[in-house]
This record gives structure tokens, sequence and C-alpha cells, in this order.
């Protein structure tokens, strides 16, 4: 056996059809695109969801919900969340602020920083960060710490 010889099974294979070319190959004239119509043009196919000119699904069902605009999604601050319970890892009398949490990973760079009263604060931290919950400054304060906006 030698790779000069390989073939394909007999059978296994058939000739590519040719579209377009002549009277004579069978599939001429119109290509076997058939007359007129959408089909039978260059570029013409059907859209998703089309339904032959019958009102679409999408378009008979009603509209539910909330969509954001892209406009006023990009206008919205982002803030990164941070609950008070979290911040037990700083020693007592320390200032918490934004650059000393990215340190510790506890939020991603750049994002404005807020800071929810969820857990207990047990130490008292001078916490600086741009928005505070209602609930977190009361516990703050509780602890004998302060809340500062950035």
């Amino acid at each position: 056996m030698d790779l000069s010889t390989l073939r394909p099974q007999p059978g296994s294979t058939r000739r590519r059809r040719r579209i377009g070319r002549g009277i004579g190959s069978g599939q001429g004239k119109t290509a076997g695109r058939g007359h007129k119509g959408r089909l039978s043009r260059s570029g013409g196919s059907t859209p998703v969801g089309y339904e032959g000119g019958q009102m679409p699904l999408q378009r008979r069902l009603p509209k539910r919900g909330f969509r954001r605009l892209q406009k006023n999604a990009a206008r919205r601050e982002e803030y990164a969340i941070v609950n008070l319970g979290r911040l037990t890892g700083f020693g007592a009398g320390e200032t918490v602020d934004p650059p000393r949490m990215v340190e510790s990973k506890l939020v991603p760079k750049g994002l404005k920083v807020k800071i929810l009263g969820g857990g207990e604060l047990l130490a008292p931290l001078t916490v600086r960060a741009h928005a505070f919950s209602a609930s977190a400054r009361e516990k703050i304060g509780a602890a004998g710490g302060s809340a500062e906006v950035v």
C-alpha cells in the first residue's frame, strides 16, 4: 500500500453540483432558485423572527418590565459595596479609606465605595468612603468610630 494510491471508497463521494453553468448542466438559467421572489435574489434571506408578513410573535406579546437605557446606565454611578462586618480585620483606631480597602482586596480599584450596615463593627474605626447607609452610620458611631464622606 502506498499513499499515492489512496482513494475514497467507491460510492462514498459525489461530484460537486455546478450551478448556473448553462442549460446543459440541468442547473442553468435560474440556478435552482425558481422565478422571482426574495429567495431568488442575491442577498435575499429571511430575517430572524419573520413570519411571512403575519404580525410576529415578538410584536404580538405585551411588553413587561423596565429596560434601562444604555445612556442612563452609563450616567449612573457605580459603587463597590462593603458591609461593616467585613471591616473587622482592621485594628482599633485605624483609618479605613478606599485605597486601604483596595489593598486588602475588599473592593476593586477605580470604583466609589459605599458602606452598608450588614454585620457588626467591634472596634472603633475612622471609616472614609464615598457614601454610607443610615444603619452603617449608626453602627460606626455606636462602636465609637466616625464616618467621613470623601
